[in-house]
């Protein structure tokens, strides 16, 4: 969107505008496209994929992070989220992919980390992998649950700290957005440093959202930029979008959880109203600490973040500004789909939006 002439929100984005800014953060995807025509349930035609997000370059089994969730709407398929909000804490990379899927991709992450640490329900405790889903059946075989173990496993070890890639990858790459073909986007906020300089970023997997809906930067871009056949069938409201949101601020898992919460006011901001078939998910974790697996002692001293009053304004604003723009380039980033039935899912007409957004002043 940037290199577009807009700009959401009054913070200062990071060097990569990514969730990839807050130091540590790899995001790795697997894309998965194969076949054509008419659905075979079980076969294809095949238009997903895979997103995992690791809080750094450590073991996060042996140096787990303060995290917290957030359900804006639970009509969804998340694993995990019980633990994290007990324990507050994330242990595994984090995945994002389609609806079906969750149960053998978090059986492939207990594998990845069983390999690591075979002494896990023998000698030391069990494992918790987190894992979110969005609904990406308009264009891909869904029954057919294309996402394997061995897909899991090249995605985390092709994790990188590098700028995200972002549109039709990944766990995005069967989704959709507003009618429009969606994917994944990401952006970050860098804090004043009167009150600390933190980082926070967002990354999203987009699927949610009717065509009319659609708003860019408070633009009403949806009222007047329609995709093709726009009452076709798979145009309704129903979808998911999934939140990672991650922050350098040494934040408890308390103050995870309130800025998770600010997260449903970005998508607001894009139309999003959070619809009845709609699951919005948000996952938040904070790379300050390191909690050991096995601590050696039963106090430690670290770093909090005192001041809520002067920092957690800011903080919101980042994650609002943050996760908007995350959706947007989403949008910005992705290219036309077809998938299974001959179903597609358009690129945004960004030089239909042109004229939109200038008439409301924005470029």
């Amino acid at each position: 969107m940037r290199e577009w002439g807009l700009s959401p929100g009054n913070l200062t984005p990071g060097a990569r505008n990514g969730i990839t800014d807050v130091t540590g953060v790899r995001v790795g995807h697997t894309t998965l496209i194969s076949g054509s025509g008419s659905l075979h349930p079980g076969e294809g035609p095949v238009r997903t994929g895979l997103t995992v997000v690791l809080p750094h370059g450590d073991d996060p089994f042996l140096h787990k992070v303060r995290a917290a969730v957030h359900t804006i709407n639970g009509y969804g398929k998340v694993c995990g989220f019980e633990q994290v909000r007990e324990l507050g804490l994330i242990e595994a990379p984090i995945a994002l992919t389609s609806t079906l899927n969750v149960g053998l991709v978090a059986d492939a992450l207990i594998q990845h980390v069983v390999r690591c640490h075979p002494a896990i329900g023998v000698s030391t405790s069990s494992v918790n992998v987190v894992v979110g889903e969005t609904n990406d059946g308009y264009l891909n075989d869904l029954q057919g649950r294309h996402v394997r173990a061995e897909h899991v496993w090249a995605a985390v070890e092709a994790a990188s700290p590098d700028a995200v890639r972002e549109g039709a990858v990944g766990a995005g790459t069967g989704t959709s957005c507003f009618g429009w073909k969606g994917g994944i986007g990401t952006s970050s906020r860098v804090l004043p440093q009167d009150v600390g300089g933190f980082t926070v970023g967002a990354l999203v997997q987009t699927n949610f959202g009717r065509p009319g809906q659609l708003t860019v930067l408070g633009a009403p871009v949806g009222r007047h930029v329609r995709p093709p056949n726009d009452a076709e069938r798979g145009c309704t409201d129903d979808g998911s979008v999934m939140i990672v949101l991650a922050t350098d601020a040494p934040m408890t898992a308390r103050q995870l959880s309130r800025l998770s919460r600010r997260a449903g006011v970005g998508l607001a901001r894009t139309g999003s109203l959070h619809d009845h078939g709609s699951g919005d998910f948000v996952i938040g974790f904070s790379t300050a600490w390191r909690v050991a697996h096995e601590p050696g002692a039963v106090v430690a001293d670290q770093p909090v973040l005192a001041d809520e009053a002067r920092a957690m304004p800011y903080l919101f604003s980042a994650v609002v500004e943050s996760v908007e723009e995350a959706v947007l380039n989403a949008l910005w980033q992705a290219e036309t789909v077809v998938g299974r039935d001959g179903h597609v899912r358009h690129a945004l007409p960004l030089d239909d939006v042109a004229p939109v957004v200038d008439a409301w002043g924005l470029r």
